[in-house]
């Protein structure tokens, strides 16, 4: 049976690809926003994790007996969190608050079968990111806009989006959005993959 990925994220789905995972991909119709509002004051992880809770369980009313993959990325920066850029302006805003300073990626990734959580994790990153000239920005976005709106840190670190860092401490995949060795241990616990 192949696996459900809750997700129409491109980085998501190039990274079952790579590591062999067969998978059907299904969009969530989740309000991120509206969980959010209600979730002010909680953790970054937390809430990452409820977002992924939440998509794959969406997607799991819709197929039965079969295992669901959800996923969700946030970042936090100096107490603050932040959602993907609306806008080329909202991109600009949040690389210019980014600037020098270091960035919390939250990645969160849960396996549901038929409503019921069967596995859940989330990882941590931190990127450093450099002091970033107006003209860098410009020209950043110049080239990576809009692929990177739908980027919850207006970057994509298999592109340009490594420009923006002095250093990184985490896991490579869980910075592209989603733990994959911990989700890999998990399909063949579940007996999705072979062990």
């Amino acid at each position: 049976m192949t696996l459900v990925l809750a997700s129409q994220s491109a980085s998501r789905k190039a990274m079952l690809e790579a590591a062999g995972v067969p998978f059907e991909a299904r969009s969530a119709d989740v309000d991120e926003g509206e969980i959010k509002r209600e979730l002010i004051g909680v953790p970054g992880c937390e809430i990452a994790g409820i977002l992924a809770e939440a998509k794959a369980l969406c997607v799991s009313i819709g197929e039965p007996g079969r295992l669901v993959l959800g996923g969700d990325s946030l970042v936090e920066c100096c107490g603050r969190q932040f959602d993907k850029p609306n806008s080329r302006e909202q991109a600009v805003e949040h690389l210019e608050f980014f600037s020098g300073k270091e960035m919390h990626l939250h990645s969160a990734a849960v396996l549901i079968r038929d409503g019921v959580t069967v596995w859940k994790t989330c990882e941590l990153a931190k990127l450093r990111v450099r002091t970033l000239s107006p003209g860098f920005i410009d020209s950043y976005l110049d080239r990576e806009w809009p692929q990177v709106s739908g980027c919850v840190g207006v970057f994509r670190m298999e592109a340009l989006g490594v420009q923006l860092f002095d250093s990184v401490e985490g896991n490579h995949f869980t910075i592209l959005g989603m733990p994959l060795l911990a989700v890999l241990g998990a399909l063949r616990e579940q007996g999705e993959l072979a062990a």
